[in-house]
């Protein structure tokens, strides 16, 4: 029972860190850029929640700030992304990475060094009993299926609606996209959009869950980074397929020794890199089904 309270308690930190990968998947998967700064975007997006609530409250502060992350993605898209793509492949990577040392700056001067949470109550404590030995935690539980609720939100907009059929043809062909009417710089745009949304909602629930301070963007790009890649670049099942595994690798690593759990995480991900480089489920967004 020891060893299935450490692949539950891992399954369900591996939605967490699907929820942090599924925009920075998507956004890769449309134009090609890692998102040096993915990781401080949703700490930012955890920052803003506690002062805006400070003055409305939890619910109020993640409704009104995750529209902004939309807006503050799209904006940063059409003014600076968009023409760095025309430079070639380094451009977007320092830009965002100036971005990374923005966020992480501003951050440190507005909020010090010193770790904050996002109160939750008795929220972030309450867990339900399944036997005598394991028991799982509200808050853990409900980041998971916040994971695979905006996986299956977005398999089902890229595949369904006509914005996303527009997404998926610039991921297959810009020129083509473009020859017959698609605007890429506001598909670009709707990307990184949907991209730091997506970011918001995993750094708000990171925030709920463990304790963060402006460094820690870096971070949660490197869980987020390491669950695209066991999973497959591009494919966002493949995303919450490698969050889970490498969420159980950590859980049974700390069950080994509690030193163990990144390290474990690490290990699995240079083994599928090496093993299987492609991922576990390899698919370019552009071929979703």
């Amino acid at each position: 029972m020891v060893w299935t309270n450490a692949i539950v308690q891992g399954l369900l930190t591996g939605g967490l860190y699907a929820l942090l990968a599924s925009g920075l998947s998507l956004i890769f998967g449309v134009m090609r850029i890692v998102n040096l700064a993915h990781g401080d975007f949703s700490i930012l997006a955890a920052y803003a929640v506690i002062s805006v609530a400070m003055h409305t409250n939890l619910i109020g502060g993640i409704v009104l700030v995750l529209p902004v992350m939309a807006l503050l993605g799209y904006f940063l898209q059409r003014t600076l992304l968009n023409k760095s793509l025309a430079m070639g492949v380094l451009s977007p990577l320092l830009i965002t990475f100036a971005f990374s040392i923005i966020i992480q700056n501003v951050l440190l001067q507005v909020y010090t060094a010193n770790n904050k949470s996002i109160l939750t109550g008795r929220f972030s404590s309450e867990s339900i009993k399944i036997s005598k030995d394991l028991q799982i935690g509200l808050l853990p539980l409900v980041t998971f299926l916040a994971g695979v609720i905006v996986t299956v939100c977005l398999h089902y907009f890229l595949n369904h609606s006509q914005l996303g059929r527009a997404l998926r043809a610039t991921s297959d062909d810009p020129m083509a996209a473009d020859l017959v009417g698609i605007n890429n710089r506001h598909i670009y745009g709707i990307a990184t959009a949907i991209g730091l949304f997506s970011a918001g909602i995993g750094g708000v629930l990171f925030g709920m869950r463990t304790q963060f301070a402006p460094s820690f963007g870096p971070i949660a790009l490197v869980f987020a980074f390491e669950a695209v890649i066991i999973g497959g670049l591009g494919s966002l099942w493949g995303t919450l397929l490698g969050g889970v595994v490498l969420g159980i690798a950590q859980g049974i690593g700390s069950q080994i020794q509690p030193a163990y759990g990144i390290l474990a995480g690490h290990i699995v991900f240079i083994a599928v890199l090496v093993l299987r480089p492609q991922g576990l489920l390899p698919k370019q967004m552009g071929a979703q089904k």
